[in-house]
């Protein structure tokens, strides 16, 4: 799942060396957190929140099928 992740915001950023996704699993429950430069926030969250909520939606589906949790956080 984080190689998905990795791949669509890499896809969606203008500097994708500064894309860092940190990950944490505790049994079921996998907590991301994506770090982007700060110009590239915007394009990753969207307006409204919506890109931010699709991404969400494709990983957890992913996830899904290996019977896991996750939660994705967006930062600088």
């Amino acid at each position: 799942m984080e190689e998905l992740l990795d791949y669509i915001v890499k896809q969606l950023v203008t500097k994708p060396e500064d894309v860092k996704i940190e990950m944490t699993e505790n049994g079921k429950q996998i907590d991301m957190v994506v770090h982007v430069a700060s110009e590239d926030l915007g394009a990753v969250i969207g307006r409204g929140g919506k890109v931010a909520n699709s991404i969400r939606s494709v990983v957890r589906t992913a996830a899904k099928k290996q019977n896991k949790f996750v939660n994705i956080k967006f930062g600088e």
